[in-house]
């Protein structure tokens, strides 16, 4: 049986430093309507008590690499939550690239072989790679594959749309996010 292709190495640090910080990457957003709507979700959206204590309390340091660009809706709708959860936890620290700055790393975060954003790769103290999330909630993705899959993706886009209706206050995908947070914050198995 051949052997899989082994790919190469990534140097999460150099990606990580590559990347501009919240205020950097918003004054860079292509468009003045989309960085208006990003500031607008971010202000809005208050995190919990609990939530902001947990992320407040972290034992070390969690970086994140976000691929985002400001023209996604999906970016819109969740780019403002793990920023809010950034600023709730200082050891949480988040850079932000685009698709074209590091080709060769998004192209390993490919959602059922399409270009999707946005990603989170979510990366211990030591910048290990501990897990990734995006570009929606796992349960809008599998309702966008089941779309795919029997040849309704405009069905599938109205439950994810009536999902995020529901969900204003971004439960869903704070949950993930802290359970990604949690993994690479770890201090043992």
């Amino acid at each position: 049986m051949p052997r899989p292709a082994t790919l190469p190495t990534i140097d999460w640090k150099a990606v990580f430093d590559s990347g501009l910080d919240y205020p950097a990457w918003l004054a860079a957003a292509e468009s003045p309507d989309q960085r208006d709507k990003l500031e607008a979700q971010r202000a809005a959206l208050a995190l919990e008590p609990q939530t902001a204590g947990t992320l407040a309390a972290l034992p070390r340091p969690v970086h994140v690499i976000a691929i985002a660009e400001d023209w996604c809706g999906d970016v819109v709708r969740h780019v403002p939550v793990l920023q809010r959860m950034a600023e709730a936890g200082p050891m949480l620290k988040v850079r932000y690239i685009t698709r074209q700055q590091w080709p060769d790393v998004f192209v390993r975060f490919l959602t059922n072989g399409g270009e999707a954003i946005p990603k989170f790769i979510f990366l211990s103290d030591r910048f290990v790679e501990c897990g990734s999330w995006g570009p929606m909630p796992e349960g809008c993705r599998e309702l966008i594959a089941r779309g795919k899959a029997c040849g309704d993706v405009a069905a599938a886009r109205k439950k994810v749309s009536a999902r995020y209706e529901a969900d204003g206050n971004r439960r869903e995908v704070l949950r993930e996010l802290l359970g990604l947070v949690d993994v690479a914050a770890s201090r043992e198995p």
